[in-house]
C-alpha cells in the first residue's frame, strides 16, 4: 500500500525521530493518543497485557503508515518495564516520552461497601503502574537531558460523581477509582518538581466522559446533558492534548492538569 505524503509538520510539533511509549496503548483512550503522536513523526511502542490486542492495534496504525510497535508486557511490573526501556535505548538509543495511561478499576461495589483488597488492587492498577513506568523512564531520561512523561488521570481524580446520571444496571466507578486517580494528579505534581532539573516534564491529562459503545442509552444521554459543548467526548478528543505534551510545543509546560471534559467541570 502506497502511503501518501504527510503535509511539513512545524518544527514544534514535529516528533520525527522521537520514540515513545504508551501503556495501555491497544485500546481506546491509549489507542487514539498513540495514533496522534504517531502521526506527528514518532516512533511508538505499544504495551499491554494482552499480547492479541496491542499487536492488533500495532498492526492497524503500521497500515495508516505509523512507526509502531507492540510489546505484550503488565506496566506495573518494575522488572519488565526496565527490560523494555532499555531494549528501546539499546535499539534506538532514546526514550522521548513515555504516556502511563494504563489504568482501571477494581470492583464494583460502592462506599460503605468497598473491600479493601479491591481498593488496593485499584491503587496498583493506576497510582503504582504510574509510578513504575515514570520512573523506568525518568532514568532513561535523565542522561539525555530531557524528555516528557504524561500521565492519565480523570475527572473523577478532582470531583466526586453525581449518583443521579446512572441507570441502575450500569456499572460506575467506585471511591476507590476516584482516589486512585486523585493520587495520579498529585503524584504527576511532585514528579515535575523532582524532575525539573533534568529537563523532564511531566503533566497530567484527565479525560472527561469518553464512554465505549457499551454505555446504555440513558445513562448516555444523562452524561450528554451535563456537557456543556453538547456531546461526550470521544477518543480523538485527546489528540490535541497529548500533541502538546509531549512536544516541543509544550516545553515550558510542567506539572500541570489538562482537563479535557467539553466543559463538564465548569458548571
Amino acid at each position: 500500500m502506497t502511503t501518501p505524503p504527510r503535509p511539513a509538520l512545524p518544527g514544534w510539533l514535529d516528533l520525527s525521530g522521537q520514540v515513545g511509549v504508551v501503556t495501555g496503548g491497544g485500546t481506546h483512550l491509549g489507542l487514539a493518543m498513540a495514533r496522534a503522536v504517531g502521526t506527528l513523526g514518532m516512533r511508538v511502542v505499544l504495551v499491554g497485557r494482552r499480547a492479541e490486542v496491542v499487536e492488533s492495534a500495532a498492526a492497524a496504525l503500521r497500515d495508516e503508515g505509523l512507526d509502531a510497535q507492540a510489546c505484550a508486557a503488565d506496566a506495573a511490573d518494575e522488572a519488565t518495564v526496565e527490560t523494555l526501556v532499555q531494549e528501546l535505548l539499546a535499539r534506538h538509543g532514546r526514550l522521548d516520552l513515555m504516556l502511563c495511561n494504563a489504568g482501571g478499576g477494581q470492583g464494583s461495589d460502592i462506599a460503605p461497601a468497598i473491600r479493601r483488597d479491591d481498593l488496593e488492587a485499584t491503587l496498583r492498577k493506576n497510582v503504582s503502574t504510574t509510578l513504575v513506568c515514570a520512573q523506568a523512564a525518568a532514568r532513561a531520561m535523565i542522561p539525555r537531558g530531557g524528555g516528557a512523561i504524561v500521565t492519565v488521570g480523570s475527572i473523577h481524580g478532582s470531583l466526586g460523581s453525581d449518583p443521579r446520571l446512572y441507570a441502575p444496571e450500569f456499572r460506575r466507578s467506585s471511591q476507590s477509582y476516584h482516589a486512585a486517580k486523585g493520587a495520579i494528579l498529585n503524584l504527576t505534581r511532585a514528579l515535575a518538581c523532582e524532575w525539573a532539573a533534568h529537563g523532564i516534564t511531566v503533566n497530567c491529562i484527565s479525560p472527561g466522559q469518553i464512554p465505549k459503545a457499551t454505555i446504555d442509552a440513558v445513562t448516555r444521554e444523562r452524561f450528554r446533558s451535563q456537557v456543556p459543548l453538547g456531546r461526550l467526548g470521544v477518543p480523538e478528543d485527546l489528540r490535541g492534548a497529548i500533541a502538546l505534551f509531549a512536544s516541543p510545543a509544550g516545553r515550558w509546560i510542567t506539572g500541570q492538569n489538562l482537563v479535557v471534559d467539553g466543559g463538564w467541570s465548569a458548571w
